[in-house]
């Protein structure tokens, strides 16, 4: 049967509706009698009335053909289509009410309308029997999506009207928050609550849900979505209006707030003005410069006009991103741009490319910084950011380098993880070669998180916010320092600038920020509400995960808590206690043979002899 139905074009499907349309006039006369208190039986009068049934037909079939009624398809037979029909009902009773008053027989007024309205009730149930009959046919040969549609307002009444007409997709129920509809009946669909999407699902074979609700937020959304997915269910989100009108554009444009918003104090520009000199006219390579801080320092170096500024980094991509930007910036000044990649591990590459490009200022970036990866990867961790600092400041001093500037952190203070127990290693370092080479100025800074930087929290808050949630946060205790990159790479210049040798600078965070409240801000400013006991039906939750291994509730910026001010009203000098040659040299044998026998427990014993305030997690917290 679905072959023969198939086969007919839209022609043959259309006699074949009229000739069906044509039936029906007896029939409905028949009916008509049958029900009328008439002197002669119906089947009589009908035989009565067969002189003017062919002219009553042929008029019926003029009228329908003319209208277009024929043509309408079944799965369009909707209010347009009736409204022809009661049309053609309505003539055809004419027709037979003129014809019967002429020819005979004779017949009540009243019969004339009952015959009107039979006929048009007839025609309309037929296409209804029709339609049913063909979509039965089509279900059982052609397997239909049946779908369960989430949201029963306009948008998703509408769609489930538009997909009746549908060959291959089948709605079969809605669901709802809204307690106000469930247990309605819309357009033939019964609604439910969302707590029984798993019955729904298992008892009417349903594989694939419609989201019908644009106008809900987009984190709520990606809520439904992932809980849906987690069914093993098929979502697909019907598109909002700015999509169906061609405002996607524009919608795209709508970017995050910037990071630094959410700084708790306005931010601080700090012109380098004489100490600009000191990396006027010279060579300055920059180790990391495809990061985001080493990015910033290329840019601010460049403001201070070098002669040439090598990029130095082991990312390829990074890398040539840098590049492509530092050549449009210096486009017809003069500066000369050299992309090297590399590692600074590597003493024949540091050696070759400081002797061949005569560097002359050297900004030490190149770091493992992301606290849980270095915990998870000690050794890595340690023999870059260790190795990696003695490698490239021992070729410094070596090869005539005026100033040796590292780029420090906050988690170098009495450190409870790898990453910044690296850091206050590379600092040992660095005061040593101080000590021993007057010739080259070896300096260090030291300074908190910054915002908006690689893995940094406010990029990290507003991906999850994108992704519907929930934001995770360590702790509700947890608080940290915070500056933007701009500000932090201008106070490195400046304290590289007035460096004399060993010291180490830290700078003026301000006051810590609680990350709880940091990521309440950027919900808001995202334009959502935070999801919590005192608002249930918030957009986004906040997540209370526990501090990761290695972390503190705060941070610290000096060892002794003794500073010496500088020129410079939000610098300071700490004074630290430092480790002599052999003191030195016995921590980078120890942590070298660790790392060449890959033992991390050695390894982690070299960083708690020599590392001030670092002790060895627990075993089961290394391994998590």
């Amino acid at each position: 049967m679905f072959n023969l139905i198939s086969a007919l074009s839209r022609k043959q499907k259309s006699y074949i509706f009229l000739a069906i349309d044509l039936a029906l006039i007896p029939l409905a006369l028949l009916f008509t009698f049958a029900v009328q208190p008439l002197p002669d039986p119906a089947l009589h009068t009908l035989i009565l009335m067969v002189p003017v049934l062919p002219y009553a037909m042929a008029v019926m079939a003029a009228m329908s053909v003319w209208l277009g009624l024929p043509m309408v398809q079944l799965n369009a037979y909707e209010r347009h289509a009736v409204t022809l029909t009661a049309a053609v009902a309505f003539v055809t009773a004419l027709v037979v009410a003129g014809l019967t008053y002429l020819f005979g027989p004779d017949l009540p007024p009243g019969t004339h309308v009952v015959f009107g309205t039979s006929y048009f009730l007839f025609l309309v149930a037929t296409r209804g029997v029709m339609h049913q009959v063909v979509m039965a046919i089509y279900r059982r040969a052609q397997p239909r999506c049946r779908v369960l549609i989430y949201g029963a307002g306009t948008t998703g009444t509408q769609l489930a009207q538009a997909l009746k007409a549908h060959d291959g997709i089948d709605p079969v129920a809605f669901v709802d928050d809204n307690s106000s509809l469930q247990g309605m009946t819309l357009v033939g669909l019964p609604v439910f609550p969302p707590a029984r999407i798993e019955h729904i699902v298992k008892t009417r074979s349903i594989k694939r849900v419609l989201l019908a609700m644009p106008s809900q937020s987009q984190p709520k959304q990606a809520q439904i979505t992932k809980h849906l997915q987690d069914m093993r269910l098929e979502v697909q989100a019907l598109p909002s209006f700015a999509q169906l009108i061609g405002e996607e554009a524009l919608v795209d444009k709508l970017t995050p707030v910037a990071p630094q918003k959410f700084l708790g104090r306005a931010a601080r520009d700090v012109p380098l003005q004489e100490a600009a000199a000191s990396y006027a006219g010279r060579v300055v390579l920059v180790s990391g410069a495809g990061g985001s801080i080493g990015s910033e320092l290329c840019r601010q170096v460049l403001a201070c006009a070098p002669t040439k500024l090598v990029l130095f980094e082991l990312s390829e991509l990074a890398l040539y991103t840098v590049h492509q930007e530092m050549k449009q910036l210096t486009a017809g000044t003069g500066i000369e741009v050299v992309p090297v990649l590399g590692s600074v591990t590597d003493p024949r590459q540091v050696r070759l490319v400081l002797n061949t490009h005569d560097v002359q200022v050297v900004l030490h970036v190149a770091a493992y910084k992301h606290v849980p990866l270095v915990e998870a990867n000690p050794l890595p961790g340690l023999a870059n950011n260790v190795f990696g600092t003695e490698t490239l400041a021992r070729a410094a001093a070596q090869t005539g380098v005026e100033r040796f500037i590292l780029i420090s952190s906050d988690k170098a203070v009495r450190p409870t993880n790898v990453m910044g127990a690296s850091k206050r290693m590379a600092e040992l370092v660095v005061q040593d070669l101080a000590s021993r080479h007057p010739n080259t100025v070896f300096t260090m800074v030291r300074f908190g998180n910054v915002l908006g930087s690689s893995g940094s929290v406010v990029p990290l808050f507003q991906e999850q916010i994108s992704r519907g949630g929930p934001v995770t946060v360590t702790d509700p205790n947890v608080k940290r320092y915070f500056m933007t990159i701009r500000e932090a790479v201008q106070l490195v210049l400046q304290a590289g600038a007035e460096a004399c040798g060993g010291e180490v600078f830290v700078l003026d965070m301000g006051e810590p920020v609680s990350i709880l409240q940091l990521a309440r801000q950027v919900i808001a400013s995202a334009g959502y509400t935070v999801r919590d006991e005192d608002n249930p039906e918030g957009d986004i939750a906040i997540d209370i995960i526990g501090l990761r291994p290695g972390e503190k509730m705060e941070e610290e910026l000096t060892l002794s808590q003794e500073v010496i001010g500088t020129r410079h009203q939000k610098i300071f000098c700490a004074r630290e206690t430092v480790l002599s040659e052999l003191e030195v040299a016995a921590l980078l044998r120890g942590l070298r043979q660790a790392v060449a026998a890959g033992d991390e427990t050695a390894a982690r014993q070299v960083v708690t002899r020599w590392v001030e305030g670092y002790t060895q997690p627990p075993a089961d917290r290394k391994t998590s």
